[in-house]
């Protein structure tokens, strides 16, 4: 791992009642780098999610993103610190237009006061028209500009996981926490992310994702955390990871292993 760290977690537990979800788990994100955290289901990723965005307090160890300690600190705080986070299930408001979704999130970034509003002051318009235009740019580029108007719900699969992304974005993340962005998706809807992620990353924003596709898994990632009944058995890149001993036996499996090195004799 290169560059300044990011996100530090330091013996991050999690118990509920007598059953430990995470024990022990240490990791350190680096500006700029693609980390995903795999691992069996059950083996405490979702659980580190929320315990670093806030959703769930640890019973131990300690969590620090740029300098700052986040223990303790509720979503919205740690979400407005830069550290932004997505939904293994689509979390797009589908009775409000697709524009009206990043809007949304724009609007959680204003500096209006209610008297303000309440008084239609010439400044509220001013900045309904900035935040329209910023929210049209960020459409365009998740792709999703010419569904501007059509409602959330009545978008594919693959574009409301793409909007989701985009509600996201609109919050200027420094770190993206992306929880199983192509859950559901067809092998070309999947494609088609993967170059997304790399034109996210391209403008500066760290990733952190949690996902079960191994294809892209391995396709974006730099640094590959493999979690298993809550501890941490590997920590490589993905060519180190797909060969670990540890790792295939509690994960990828055997047959994962011999196609990854006929891959690579190709």
């Amino acid at each position: 791992m290169s560059g300044r760290v990011l996100l530090s977690v330091r013996e991050l537990s999690i118990h509920f009642g007598g059953l430990a979800a995470i024990e022990d788990l240490s990791l350190e994100v680096a500006e700029g780098e693609v980390l995903a955290l795999i691992g069996p289901n059950g083996a405490g990723k979702t659980s580190a999610f929320n315990a670093i965005t806030g959703y769930l307090a640890p019973s131990g160890g300690e969590i620090n993103f740029g300098g700052t300690r986040l223990n303790g600190l509720k979503p919205h705080q740690v979400a407005a610190l830069g550290l932004v986070r997505t939904f293994q299930k689509t979390s797009v408001f589908g009775g409000r237009s697709v524009l009206q979704n990043i809007l949304i999130g724009l609007h959680l970034r204003s500096k209006q006061t209610p008297l303000a509003i309440l008084l239609g002051l010439p400044s509220i318009a001013r900045e309904e028209a900035k935040l329209e235009a910023e929210a049209r740019e960020i459409l365009a580029f998740a792709g999703l500009g010419a569904r501007a108007d059509e409602l959330g719900s009545a978008l594919p699969y693959g574009e409301q996981r793409l909007l989701g992304i985009a509600i996201a974005l609109a919050a200027k993340p420094k770190l993206l926490l992306l929880d199983e962005p192509v859950s559901g998706m067809n092998p070309v809807e999947t494609d088609s992310f993967m170059a997304k992620l790399a034109e996210i990353r391209a403008l500066g924003i760290t990733i952190l994702l949690v996902e079960h596709d191994m294809k892209m898994v391995m396709g974006v990632s730099d640094r590959i955390v493999c979690l298993s009944q809550g501890r941490v058995i590997a920590n490589g890149t993905p060519a180190q990871i797909r060969r670990d001993p540890g790792v295939i036996r509690a994960y990828l499996g055997e047959r994962y292993a011999r196609v990854a090195e006929a891959q690579d004799r190709a």
